[in-house]
């Protein structure tokens, strides 16, 4: 997030500084000096699977959201627990995971709980 919102082409850091920055404050392992995964991560551009990540931030969205509930009504409250088997895991594949998760949640999903839970509201 750093990066897509602090660097500035031409301006007095790289990304590899300001990655660099970021690995110094976060990472338990220091890749050495000549490492360039700036410059190698092809994986999002080649291939065909960039709207794929999308899908992983959707399903910590729904994940969230219906965490919440638990969070709101106690963490073991038995009654949301029934719920979510009921709601969730029952239904498996045979209705949509939109209509399983709204069903549970008695509402469309919301990105508020992501938001909380990465420190961002």
């Amino acid at each position: 997030m750093l990066m897509h919102s602090n660097f500035e082409a031409g301006g007095a850091k790289s990304i590899l500084q300001l990655l660099d920055e970021v690995r110094a404050e976060v990472a338990v392992l220091i890749p050495p000096a000549f490492h360039r995964f700036p410059h190698s991560f092809s994986h999002i551009f080649a291939g065909g699977y960039a709207a794929g990540y999308y899908s992983y931030k959707w399903a910590e969205v729904l994940s969230s959201d219906a965490y919440s509930l638990f969070e709101e009504n106690g963490v073991l409250n038995p009654d949301v627990g029934a719920r979510f088997r009921a709601e969730i895991l029952a239904m498996g594949g045979s209705r949509g995971a939109m209509d399983s998760f709204s069903a549970f949640r008695g509402r469309e999903p919301s990105i508020d709980a992501l938001l909380r839970h990465n420190g961002l509201l």
